[in-house]
């Protein structure tokens, strides 16, 4: 996007982008930019240019620089409202906004994770390719701390900035001393009525993050429990977890729809909707439990897992099948991280987090 916005202001000269006030814009169309070089641009070619200078970048774009695109002339704007939808629609993730929201209805959007066991922190980012190992566009940092009787990930916007009164909070997940169930916490509310948690060690919000109207503070969005293994550190882990309510009124809806009911939508459960991994088979060959994670995972590990949503009523149909999550080891301190709707980037990678505790109770 900062690519392509240097390239309108280099054009300015020639009328490209012309200023002018919402209301003028809004009385007398701008007919001089859909007759410019960029509005005769073939739209396969423009939409392919917009794509692939998106994808490269590797910080999030200036708002600024979006609406310098849209304001080139008709075609970018169409061409840049349609890069810029929500996840769930588009499979881009554009804004910060865009790690809360559901990811996208029929891909697996790839990301990895790199620890850093020095500082404990972990770093999230979006594949930019299809290779198991690349620069990728970064997204979100969380760094472990230790307390009396629990261990907390602050996850933040900025790899620098871990602290709950920034700007950049994010949310944070939070372990019992076991290490076997674990909470996400939002720093926002996710839906109306969400329910505010409050603890000891909760610490002022700067207002720069939210409106002075929105109440900040620890909301949960989802819980994980691990459960005991009974085939040791040979077996893969079991794991539950269960998201609130607004996650399960929307899988809800799609599930409706994918049934064909054309009944009244189902409203959301007090309990959430459940996802549970997937149960592995074991190789004989390889004298081990596997799962088939396309090639996205190179290293057997533990931590490794698939996530599905569990059945209502103990009856499996084709969306139980449907991976929902999916995580495992490909290098000494690289784990892919892969999600799709109904699920965000933030719930997954908090998910994620959980498996990189150790478990004595359950191995």
């Amino acid at each position: 996007m900062s690519a392509i916005r240097s390239i309108i202001s280099r054009s300015r000269s020639h009328r490209v982008v012309q200023d002018a006030t919402p209301a003028a814009a809004a009385a007398a169309p701008n007919h001089g930019m859909d007759s410019s070089c960029w509005a005769n641009m073939p739209q396969e070619l423009l939409r392919e240019v917009l794509l692939r200078i998106e994808a490269s970048e590797t910080s999030w774009p200036p708002r600024k620089s979006v609406v310098a695109c849209a304001g080139v002339c008709r075609s970018w704007r169409h061409i840049t409202k349609d890069i810029v939808r929500v996840p769930e629609l588009s499979g881009k993730l554009t804004f910060p906004l865009s790690l809360k929201q559901p990811g996208p209805r029929d891909i697996l959007l790839q990301c990895f994770i790199k620890r850093c066991r020095t500082t404990q922190t972990y770093y999230l980012y979006l594949s930019l390719t299809s290779a198991l190992a690349d620069d990728g566009k970064f997204l979100l940092a969380a760094r472990k701390s230790r307390r009396a009787t629990c261990t907390d990930y602050i996850i933040s916007l900025d790899a620098d900035d871990m602290s709950k009164a920034s700007s950049t909070y994010v949310g944070k997940l939070r372990s019992n001393f076991l290490g076997t169930r674990f909470t996400v916490l939002d720093g926002l509310p996710p839906h109306a009525g969400a329910k505010l948690v409050r603890s000891r060690s909760t610490r002022p919000i700067s207002l720069k993050q939210v409106s002075p109207r929105v109440p900040a503070g620890n909301y949960p969005v989802a819980h994980i429990s691990y459960e005991l293994n009974m085939l040791g550190s040979r077996g893969p882990r079991r794991m539950h977890c269960v998201l609130d309510a607004s996650t399960s009124f929307s899988f809800l809806r799609s599930k409706s729809n994918l049934t064909g009911d054309s009944g009244p939508t189902p409203g959301p459960r007090k309990a959430g909707l459940v996802l549970k991994n997937k149960s592995p088979r074991w190789h004989e060959h390889l004298q081990c439990w596997c799962l088939n994670f396309h090639g996205r995972v190179t290293v057997a590990s533990v931590k490794n897992f698939q996530l599905v949503a569990a059945p209502e009523n103990g009856v499996a149909g084709p969306e139980h099948e449907q991976i929902i999550l999916q995580f495992g080891k490909v290098g000494k301190d690289l784990f892919t991280m892969d999600y799709r709707y109904p699920i965000s980037a933030f719930q997954a990678f908090a998910i994620c987090l959980s498996s990189f505790d150790t478990k004595i109770a359950c191995e």
